[in-house]
């Protein structure tokens, strides 16, 4: 296994041969009282387990099937509550920008500034992304080889900025499916950076039920540990009280009280593994 460097954010190191991180909270922020429960609810399991955390939820979905799905506040609001987690529960709090125009007031609330897999090309994002110095996952597009990552991490780190996650969250096949190639986190580990694999979304069926995307979730936990057996750095989930009545990407997240077992498998595994692979 390459040795990659590690990268902090807040309290949390990932990378360098340290225990995964789970990424993980609702897809978008649905109002502000969900997402602090939800947050309240991780931060109790996983200090249960003792799995570092990093919150994440969407202030903004732009890249939704239908005119008429559910985005989310807007990054003022959303930042809002992004920063009252932050503040609440002294979680570190990652969220999607979608626009160089964002990342100043992004980057004032945020930790982690994500690049959605469709814009994880865009020069002047991943830019604007680099230049504030705070971390930056760029999620893989679902149409680019895992080696073609390397030049789009130049971009980022062009700016002098190193803090860098690169996320797996499969790969188009054919019309409305994705598949995982493992493979990928092992060829992007070969940047010197810390990979993720992103559980919930690589179970995703886009555009599956014509109107929204569909998801397999009973596929979960076999990918997750797959990934954490492949020796990634961090697993990223979307969870949610009541996946079927969430507003967004329903199908494919990860019900909340499934999470605590999930993790303690997963645990196990990640033991092995890194103590396989020590020095």
């Amino acid at each position: 296994m390459t040795k990659n460097r590690i990268v902090q954010v807040g309290s949390v190191k990932i990378g360098g041969g340290k225990p995964f991180v789970l990424i993980a909270g609702p897809c978008v922020i649905e109002s502000r009282k969900m997402t602090l429960n939800i947050a309240r609810a991780l931060k109790g399991i996983t200090a249960q387990v003792k799995v570092p955390l990093i919150f994440k939820a969407s202030y903004d979905k732009a890249n939704r099937t239908s005119i008429r799905s559910f985005r989310g506040p807007g990054w003022a609001e959303g930042l809002d509550v992004l920063a009252e987690v932050r503040r609440e529960f002294k979680l570190p709090v990652l969220s999607d920008v979608h626009t160089p125009q964002e990342i100043e007031q992004a980057a004032g609330v945020l930790d982690v500034l994500q690049i959605p897999a469709f814009l994880c090309r865009q020069t002047d994002l991943l830019l604007e992304a680099g230049k504030t110095g705070k971390s930056v996952n760029i999620k893989k597009g679902q149409f680019l080889a895992p080696w073609d990552m390397t030049e789009v991490v130049k971009k980022v780190e062009s700016t002098g900025n190193h803090n860098i996650l690169l996320t797996e969250r499969g790969t188009s096949f054919g019309y409305n499916t994705l598949v995982s190639d493992f493979r990928s986190l092992s060829i992007m580990r070969e940047t010197g950076y810390p990979v993720v694999f992103d559980a919930t979304h690589s179970v995703q069926q886009p555009g599956g039920l014509a109107t929204a995307s569909g998801g397999q979730s009973e596929y979960i936990p076999l990918l997750s540990r797959a990934a954490v057996a492949s020796g990634c750095d961090a697993v990223f989930m979307e969870v949610h009280p009541n996946p079927a009545k969430a507003l967004s990407d329903g199908p494919n997240m990860l019900a909340l009280n499934a999470l605590k077992k999930l993790l303690m498998d997963l645990q196990a595994i990640d033991r092995i593994i890194k103590r396989t692979h020590k020095g």
